[in-house]
Order: structure tokens, then sequence, then C-alpha cells
């Protein structure tokens, strides 16, 4: 299936994608299980979910049934992170910058500049440094699929100015999420990052409360950023992608065999979704282009330079500890 902007975008209309969100299955399965998440139905993410969930339902012969509640439909992320641990839901996909609330190393793949290209995030995700995330995801009372999910790399907006090189971010009022890693590293750039919730961002940036924001272009272009933003710098700052977590009893209930089955169609389904956003970004740049939106390639070198006289990269290998940062630096060379 391929995965465009205009099938994102076409939304629940779409009745032949459409996720079965009733219990119609859940009579006749011997494990009927929820899983939730964030991202609205088209997104590539919930697509190839449904595909998952139709292919264990057949393979395990209607033994295991999942249910799939996108667009944050069983609550926030906070909500949500809450109910698989206690079991009220057995699945859920949760960006490893918020899962670090829980499991604060689940945060070291948002390392400001870290990862220059997706060769670089998969080669670190798919090996050791992955590895080691999950371990401690295990710590939690988790259990984290072996493939990470993509969300993308995140890329900065602006309403006054493009970001060319570090010096360009001194001073921006920019949004930023609820994490101390976001601040950090913005306030390493001499910006005035402002954390502001996302249902409230097209408010803020329309408003001038903040002049910019960063976020993957398939959101900027979902949310319909470019509204009320005249700049897109291609920072690529930050990657940051899903896990997909299972409660653990939950995942236990299971028998060996059937765990093998449902393990194998989420994994194979996170490697196609990483195909489709690496695409969907893509096609979104050209279309947001014919917008309007101003897009630049910045100097990165400058930014990770920044940073360093800045003493965040020695601050956060402190808080993650050598080992976790030796393993990311096997992957994306020295950054401190």
């Amino acid at each position: 299936m391929q995965i465009t902007r205009r099938t994102l975008l076409a939304g629940a209309s779409a009745g032949a994608l459409a996720l079965p969100m009733g219990r119609a299955f859940a009579q006749k399965a011997e494990f009927a299980y929820k899983y939730a998440n964030n991202l609205p139905v088209m997104h590539p993410m919930n697509i190839r979910a449904k595909e998952m969930a139709d292919a264990i339902r057949a393979e395990t012969k209607g033994r295991v049934d999942i249910q799939i509640f996108p667009n944050n439909q069983l609550g926030s992320d906070t909500d949500m992170l809450s109910q698989v641990r206690s079991g009220g839901v057995e699945f859920f996909t949760l960006s490893g910058l918020i899962l670090s609330t829980l499991v604060p190393s689940a945060a070291i793949t948002g390392i400001g500049f870290a990862f220059p290209d997706y060769g670089t995030v998969w080669k670190a995700l798919d090996g050791e440094l992955g590895a080691h995330v999950r371990a401690q995801i295990a710590k939690s009372g988790l259990v984290a699929m072996d493939k990470i999910w993509d969300n993308g790399f995140r890329q900065i907006t602006s309403s006054t100015r493009p970001i060319v090189t570090a010096d360009d971010l001194k001073g921006m009022k920019i949004r930023v999420p609820p994490s101390p890693l976001w601040t950090s590293m913005f306030k390493a750039f001499d910006a005035a990052p402002t954390s502001i919730n996302f249902s409230e961002v097209y408010s803020a940036l329309q408003t001038k409360v903040v002049e910019g924001q960063e976020n993957p272009l398939a959101i900027i272009a979902t949310a319909k950023l470019y509204e009320v933003q005249k700049y897109c710098s291609l920072t690529n700052h930050m990657w940051d992608g899903f896990w997909f977590l299972a409660n653990k009893k939950a995942w236990e209930r299971l028998p060996e065999d059937l765990r093998t089955i449902v393990a194998k169609h989420i994994n194979a389904a996170g490697m196609k979704e990483r195909v489709d956003v690496a695409a969907l970004n893509a096609t979104v740049q050209k279309e947001l282009s014919d917008k309007g939106l101003v897009f630049n390639l910045p100097k990165t070198d400058s930014f990770r330079e920044r940073m360093r006289k800045a003493g965040f990269y020695a601050e956060w290998k402190a808080k993650f500890g050598d080992e976790a940062w030796a393993l990311l630096e096997r992957s994306t060379g020295k950054l401190g």
C-alpha cells in the first residue's frame, strides 16, 4: 500500500481504511486486546496497524483480536501510559521522549543533532542502543517490541526568519513540548523555549505568543501550521520514534506460539511504517512549498558546536550514563 499525503488527509471518510473500533471479533477471540495511540486514523502508523491486526487475526485463526483505538480516543499520552501499565490497555505506542518520564534512558534517542540520517538511526535503534533501551523499558513492567516505529526528523518553523545557523535561534520564542531535553537543547542556543501543549500550538503561533515551533513535516502539514508560519528550516535537529509497548502480564498471558506470531506482525508493520513516513515527509515538503512555506537547509555544524560549548552533551552524558552514551556514539560518532 502506498501512503501519500492525499490518503493521510482523506480522514475517516475513507471507509476501506476505517479501523475497527467496536468489539466485533471480541466474542470469538480467546485474547481480545486493545491497542491505543495518539495519531490520526489515516497516519501510516494506523494504516499499517490495521493490516497488522488483520494478519494476526488470520494467522491465529481468530484467537488473537487486536482492536485499534487511534487519535487519543482513550485519553492523553499520560493517560494511556498509565492504562498500559495497569493493564487497562494491552498495547500502546509512545515516543521515547515522553516515555522518559517513566524510563529516563528512553530519551537518549532524542539527543540533539545526534543522528545525521535514517541510516544512522536504524543502525543504533535496531542494534545495541535499541536493545539497551528495551532492557530498561522491561524493568518498568512493559515489553517493547524489537522494531521501533518512525515519527520522523523534526524541523524548525518560524514566522519571522529562516534558521540558517545557531545564531539565528538567539532570543527566538519557540514552542517545545514539556520535556527537559527539549528545553535544555534550545536554551543551549540562547533561544527562549516555551512549553505548550500541542493542542494549543496553532493558536500560540497565530497570536504570536511564540514565533516558532518544531515538528516532523507530516505533522506541520496535518496540523496546518503552515498557515501561521512562513519559514521551515530543515534542521533535522532531533529524531523521534514510537516504541510499540505491551503490558507485561498481558503479553505473558499469550502462549509462546501466539507471542511469536503477534511480535512478527507488529515488527513487520513497523518496518513498513518506516518506509511510509520517510516517503510521506518527502512528498509533504513539495506540497508545503506549493502552499507558500519557504524551505532552507541550515549549516548543522554550528548547532552541534554551540551545544558542545554550552555543555549540553556533557550534561546529558552524565544523566544517561557512560554505558548508554557509549552505545549512542558507536552509531553517531563522538558528540561531546
